[in-house]
């Protein structure tokens, strides 16, 4: 018995002969076509339960039949694939009626299964305007690790569910939550952020809650906290690892009653806010030290999203550096470009700081050189002259990873000025050296989990789970 027809429209060959035999496999009918035209009178036949469809095809943007096709058949579900890779695509298809959007290149099993969900449920759409282009977009890149982000942030747009940023600093958290907010459902409502490490501990819960006068020495009028200004929209909670922890007990009663009092108040406050929060910190380490709560830690961690280090996405620092330069022109800097051995270069350095670090050289290479052209030289000046502990990963050429490991720590030390780096020092270098471990042996094997346990002498049921604690994305099969 047919689980289902799959109509499927995508100009490369291969790339429907692949996902036919696939899902051919799982039992499905499989009608494929290499344009848009086609796919248009199956569908407006009625024909087919399902449809998976790529951007760019010959004859018509896969974006612009999604409209159309919603009109004549509002409960069949669209999934559109694309190498086309940006937040504008993502949310574009999610708001033209697409049940899901995949990023080439994309796991198999992955697409079965969003098949079978999009089939056993109804679709859902964004309320938004309409994206015409990129302009304007918060987050830039096209790395797989982006285009991740940019799936699950198109999923989230329409919903107030809460979100737990993870990411070194520099990663770009509040962007991603400005994102959250600016595209989604309360985009109408104010955007209030806090930074919980940039205020005393003693006054938090009075710039969290708000203070009635005369509740403390120097309370002379009452003060709106952050619930009461960020009502009907967003409260981005950064830094929330820093919280003390009676600050942490007050906010987890507000999260599961809705309501809160101000500092020396007694009326309770009915609050409608989504909150958003961010770390760099391990907060599953901070709750076993007993300096954050695991309640607490649940409430947040509803939808958990890591940033990825600028490192672990290196192939999107051309469109980082062309949105950088641009910024700076409108600014009324002068106009400028890196050529490509600068951009070769800045490839092979290690970005410590991050994408706030490379917006910084950008716009000091504009500022302080006169080239139109930034050439190789002028990079390689900049990143020298960041020190030791900004050097490239690997300058010198070692034998071994113990080598290796040793300079990059010595470097990284060294960087502090004789004070000591931030705590969570063993499972950040863990961390860093298991995914890259993990990633290449499963790109070794083309995605094969069984083989890749076997090479790394893990149980396969263990190399899943770290696939999933290190945000591994597995492809396979698909180009």
């Amino acid at each position: 018995m047919s689980e289902g027809t799959v109509l499927i429209a995508d100009d490369d060959r291969a790339i429907r002969t692949v996902l036919s035999q696939s899902l051919g496999r799982e039992g499905f009918d499989v009608r494929t076509t290499g344009n848009a035209a086609t796919l248009w009178s199956w569908v407006s036949a009625g024909e087919g339960d399902i449809v998976i469809t790529d951007v760019l095809m010959p004859d018509e943007n896969g974006l612009d039949l999604l409209p159309r096709i919603r009109k004549i058949r509002s409960d069949l579900p669209i999934i559109v694939m694309s190498a086309h890779n940006t937040l504008s695509t993502a949310l574009k298809a999610t708001e033209r009626g697409a049940y899901d959007y995949l990023a080439k290149p994309f796991d198999l099993s992955e697409l079965t299964n969003v098949v079978k969900r999009a089939l056993a449920r109804p679709t859902a759409i964004i309320d938004t305007n309409v994206l015409d282009d990129d302009d304007g977009m918060p987050l830039v890149g096209r790395s797989p690790a982006m285009q991740n982000i940019y799936r699950v942030l198109a999923k989230l747009m329409p919903t107030d569910l809460t979100v737990m940023i993870v990411g070194e600093s520099g990663t770009g958290k509040e962007l991603v939550a400005r994102a959250l907010h600016d595209f989604g459902k309360r985009r109408k409502g104010p955007f209030i952020a806090i930074n919980m490490a940039a205020i005393p501990k003693e006054l938090i819960e009075s710039e969290l809650f708000g203070h009635e006068k005369g509740a403390f020495t120097g309370a002379n009028a009452r003060h709106s906290g952050r619930f009461e200004q960020a009502q009907g929209g967003t409260l981005f909670l950064d830094e929330i690892g820093d919280m003390p922890l009676e600050a942490q007990t007050r906010l987890l009663r507000v999260l599961q009653e809705g309501e809160y009092t101000t500092v020396g108040g007694r009326t309770p406050i009915s609050t409608d806010v989504r909150i958003i929060a961010a770390t760099n910190r391990d907060l599953r380490q901070a709750i076993s030290q007993g300096l954050f709560r695991e309640d607490l830690f649940y409430r947040l961690n509803v939808v958990p999203m890591r940033l990825p280090p600028l490192r672990e996405r290196l192939e999107d620092i051309p469109d980082l550096v062309r949105h950088f330069l641009s910024q700076v022109i409108d600014e009324g800097l002068p106009q400028k470009v890196l050529d490509s051995a600068a951009l070769d270069r800045m490839k092979k350095y290690s970005w410590p700081g991050n994408v706030r670090e490379l917006e910084n050289l950008t716009r000091r290479v504009v500022a302080l050189y006169s080239e139109e052209v930034i050439g190789v030289a002028v990079i390689d000046a900049e990143l020298s002259d960041a020190g030791p502990a900004h050097a490239s990963t690997m300058a010198i050429e070692v034998d071994n990873l113990e080598t290796a490991v040793d300079m990059y720590l010595e470097r990284y030390f060294s960087s502090f000025g004789g004070e000591l780096p931030p705590a969570d020092l063993y499972a950040r270098i863990m961390r860093e050296v298991e995914r890259p471990l993990v990633s290449h042996t499963l790109a070794a094997t083309r995605g094969n989990q069984i083989k890749a346990s076997e090479l790394l002498g893990l149980n396969r049921n263990t190399l899943r789970k770290k696939i999933r604690e290190l945000d591994i994305q597995v492809t396979r099969g698909v180009k």
